[in-house]
């Protein structure tokens, strides 16, 4: 099986980001792909709109996003919120 390069990496991530955003749109949240370390799996994000200041961002942002990634991708090791 071949190795996906960063960039096929972060499209795939995009598509399913695509589908959480439906669930935080609904909220007038989104979220936005800002980077992926391929060495360390983690996976930097922007929450946006409500997200920001929402005391249930860090939830949305781990039981949300992570684990969907994780889940979906054996490559993403960590999901974290970029400044």
């Amino acid at each position: 099986m071949a190795t996906k390069t960063k960039e096929e990496l972060m499209q795939e991530i995009e598509r399913v980001l695509d589908t959480l955003r439906e669930g935080l749109a609904m909220h007038a949240g989104n979220v936005e792909l800002i980077d992926m370390d391929m060495d360390t799996g983690k996976v930097s994000v922007r929450l946006l709109g409500t997200c920001v200041g929402c005391p249930m961002s860090d939830l949305t942002l781990k039981a949300g996003i992570e684990d969907t990634l994780m889940q979906l991708f054996p490559e993403v090791t960590e999901v974290v919120n970029a400044p």
